[in-house]
């Protein structure tokens, strides 16, 4: 990781002067337009729910799990959606271990009012049993190289990752139909997550000249900045949340450019992000289809099947062929082993 200097008061006055001097060009330091985003590069795993992503240098996974909980007395019949962000300590100096800091807390609040206050995600259909059992949805968001706009990056890595999230299929059973049956993949397809529409987060930096503005700012320009608003937008132009902690004051005008300019970003964002998702599930379809096909067919002289007559595949009056199903292996007394793994190589959807 390139050695970054975490606080203001460590950068060199020049470099601040640099910077402000070359906004006034209507430049940046990295050579982009005031306006422009970093590269944005999606990746994702063959496991359900995981997603990397990489915003210029800005480094985020995520992935997403769910487990079964008593819903709220208030709100009996819905799940919930619960945002946990963790810093490692390589990904910039100033992170420090043990709890979490005010930027960590900061952070997960923000990508979490965004998809909360929007009632992107369904939370109704999360619903198992009403007043007994919900669907808890968990987003974990782990920041692994910290170069500036760490909340637009971990935005964009919660929402490919619920898209791409597939919770068990549950039944219910017994006399009184109150008994829960949580069905594996190997018997039933796990079910999407159902979302209306993609929150998009785009973050703005302000500078003590207000006439200076930045779309996606840098580590070195977060340091130099005396201000920052987080508007989260769809594609459709709806404001969904907006975020602004402190700094210096801004003016009604200036707010309303940047939601112009963030609902153009979140609609180029949003197609990059439906574009990867859309590639992943042809992904998950084919694989499926191979899966699917494997099992159900009988080789005779393959190495799949189990004879359970005599050896000799010639004496077919004796013959009776047990298919094995993908990733499962039968033992000696018939009973069968899932097997089952982490990802084993990503893809690149940029």
């Amino acid at each position: 990781m390139e050695q970054r200097l975490a606080n203001t008061w460590r950068m060199p006055l020049n470099d601040n002067k640099f910077i402000e001097t070359a906004l006034l060009s209507d430049l940046r330091v990295d050579g982009r337009r005031p306006s422009d985003y970093r590269k944005l590069t999606i990746k994702l795993a063959k496991q359900d729910g995981s997603a990397e992503v990489h915003l210029g240098q800005t480094h985020v996974i995520t992935f997403v799990t769910a487990q079964l909980v008593r819903p709220y007395r208030d709100r009996p019949n819905e799940g919930s959606l619960s945002i946990f962000t963790e810093f490692s300590l390589m990904a910039d100096p100033s992170f420090e271990p043990g709890r979490p800091t005010d930027a960590a807390v900061e952070l997960g609040r923000v990508v979490d009012r965004g998809l909360r206050e929007s009632r992107a995600i369904d939370t109704e259909s999360l619903c198992v049993l009403s007043g007994k059992l919900v669907w808890a949805i968990r987003v974990d968001i782990h920041i692994l190289d910290n170069a500036g706009n760490l909340v637009d990056a971990a935005n964009i890595a919660a929402l490919v990752s619920l898209l791409t999230f597939r919770r068990p299929e549950c039944s219910l059973t017994g006399e009184d139909g109150q008994d829960v049956v949580v069905h594996p993949p190997e018997e039933r397809d796990p079910i999407p997550l159902i979302i209306h529409h993609l929150p998009i987060a785009v973050t703005f930096g302000f500078f003590s000249n207000e006439n200076l503005l930045v779309i996606d700012p840098t580590h070195h320009e977060e340091c130099v900045m005396t201000g920052r608003m987080t508007a989260t937008l769809n594609s459709n132009g709806d404001v969904c949340a907006i975020q602004k902690p402190g700094g210096e004051s801004v003016s009604q005008s200036v707010i309303m450019h940047c939601l112009k300019l963030a609902h153009v970003k979140a609609t180029d964002i949003t197609t990059k992000i439906k574009d990867a998702v859309e590639i992943h599930n042809n992904e998950r379809m084919l694989r499926k289809i191979k899966r699917h096909s494997s099992s159900a067919a009988v080789d005779v002289c393959g190495a799949t099947a189990g004879f359970g007559g005599k050896q000799n595949p010639l004496d077919g009056d004796d013959l009776e062929c047990r298919a094995t199903p993908s990733g499962q292996q039968h033992s000696k007394d018939g009973a069968s082993k899932n097997f089952t793994g982490g990802p084993s190589s990503w893809y690149d959807t940029s």
